[in-house]
């Protein structure tokens, strides 16, 4: 995670000083006003930088009108107006990062600094960050409303099969071809001493916020080789997708309480409990990563090698390998199998493939086990793994049976865009909204004129 910048630091005490009606007045006279929403203006100028934008993302826009532009403008402005009345909560800290992210990646694209704050057609560095954050801000509570509004929808087997079955014959599908995969994964061993090392500097951390009132996400910035969540707080529940051990820590604490350090298949942990609001926890954490020797890399490697030349001489099958040696729980009594994480299925198609995936299986022959290769989890601990295609369904038309999970998947998304949109027809009544001059003539697709 990047640290954060004084001058993210410093903008955040004004911004947050004015209202959003009021943040508008500061534009020129001349920025013409599109349409109101609840509380926020939306400007001419707010529907050329959406395109900029999209041209940013590399978008093609031709197609895209200024009242489409606005129609989406003011469904967010709907949701953030809301995401505010039920208070849903974001921190400022990670929409700083969320800055220094996208200026990184942007004066990576454009060559420097400059170039981007005329990309933007700003003034200077500074007020490219105040709007990014404006945006990155609203976009994420945005983002909390649309999920909370779907958080409790799901569908029923019956749902399912009529969703199916009103879809004509002719428009049904196709599926591209799809693989089932398996693998085995040997992570190299962490000598004790480096292991107790990494337990005494958790210890000493912990110490330091509790006796010296030391700033946890502070220390997570600095030390925790999780850079994607370190110093951020993390929300979940019971079911959401955690290491066991992780929410089971969690839930044993109170609010404010820091664990002592516990270990999950990630490394070491010490996390403190920020807030719990009904089946909900927040909290931060700091991983550690004990050292691994170039010995004990080399003995994984020599470990999964034999193991492949083993399978390959049909000492015993893929599956049996992986139940007896995978060092992967999660997979390892299934055989290795792996679950799809859009849709938690075994099957994953090829064209929609996480690219390091596809570059080790799209070219294995049935029954052909992979060459090890070595793989970076995002805290940098390494480990071998090996591949099997376990089962290969061709190009088809989408089948009921077949494609049960995938037809869910696209029947429950349908479910959630009703959901959605009988909400913003219910909010749209509730909300003070006036659309503004040329505007009033636009097509929307929501019901923003009232008529």
């Amino acid at each position: 995670m990047n640290r954060i910048s004084i001058t993210c630091l410093l903008f955040l005490t004004t911004l947050f000083a004015i209202s959003p009606l009021q943040a508008q007045s500061h534009k020129e006279k001349i920025d013409g006003v599109a349409s109101v929403v609840g509380d926020y203006l939306i400007l001419e100028t707010d529907i050329d930088r959406a395109l900029i934008e999209l041209r940013s993302q590399n978008v093609d826009t031709k197609g895209i009108t200024r009242c489409q532009l606005l129609g989406k403008l003011m469904e967010d402005k709907l949701y953030v107006s809301q995401a505010i009345q039920d208070s849903i909560k974001i921190s400022d800290t990670d929409i700083c990062d969320g800055v220094n992210r996208r200026i990184e990646f942007l004066v990576e694209q454009l060559g420097d600094i400059k170039k981007v704050v005329e990309f933007y057609h700003k003034d200077d560095e500074q007020s490219l960050r105040d709007e990014l954050f404006e945006i990155l801000r609203q976009n994420e509570l945005s983002s909390r409303m649309k999920a909370k509004i779907v958080e409790n929808i799901e569908v029923t087997p019956e749902e399912v099969k009529q969703f199916f079955n009103k879809i004509p014959k002719d428009e049904l599908p196709t599926i591209g071809t799809e693989l089932e995969i398996a693998q085995i994964v040997i992570e190299p061993k962490a000598p004790q001493s480096e292991v107790d090392k990494v337990i005494s500097q958790l210890k000493e951390i912990k110490k330091d916020i509790v006796e010296n009132g030391a700033s946890f996400s502070t220390k997570a910035i600095l030390y925790s080789a999780d850079r994607a969540t370190g110093g951020k707080e993390l929300t979940f529940n019971r079911r959401s997708s955690f290491a066991k051990e992780f929410k089971d820590v969690a839930f044993s604490l109170q609010e404010g309480e820091i664990s002592d350090p516990f270990k999950t298949d990630f490394g070491w942990h010490i996390l403190q409990v920020v807030k719990i609001r009904g089946k909900e926890v927040s909290v931060r954490h700091i991983l550690m990563v004990p050292q691994i020797p170039d010995a004990s890399l080399e003995e994984a490697k020599k470990k999964i090698n034999d193991i492949r030349e083993k399978i390959i001489n049909k000492e015993f099958t893929f599956a049996e390998a992986a139940k007896n040696f995978s060092d992967e729980k999660e997979t390892k009594e299934d055989g290795g199998q792996l679950l799809n994480p859009e849709d938690y299925s075994t099957k994953f198609e090829l064209t929609r493939m996480e690219p390091m995936l596809y570059s080790q299986v799209s070219s294995l022959k049935d029954d052909e086990v992979s060459f090890p290769i070595v793989d970076e989890d995002r805290t940098g601990r390494k480990m071998y793994k090996i591949y099997r295609v376990t089962n290969r369904i061709g190009e088809h038309t989408a089948d009921f049976v077949k494609d049960y999970t995938r037809i869910r998947e696209l029947a429950l998304k349908e479910k959630q865009l009703e959901a959605i949109q009988k909400w913003i027809k219910e909010a749209i009544k509730k909300t003070f909204v006036s659309v503004k001059g040329e505007y009033r003539k636009c097509n929307f697709s929501n019901n923003w004129l009232k008529k």
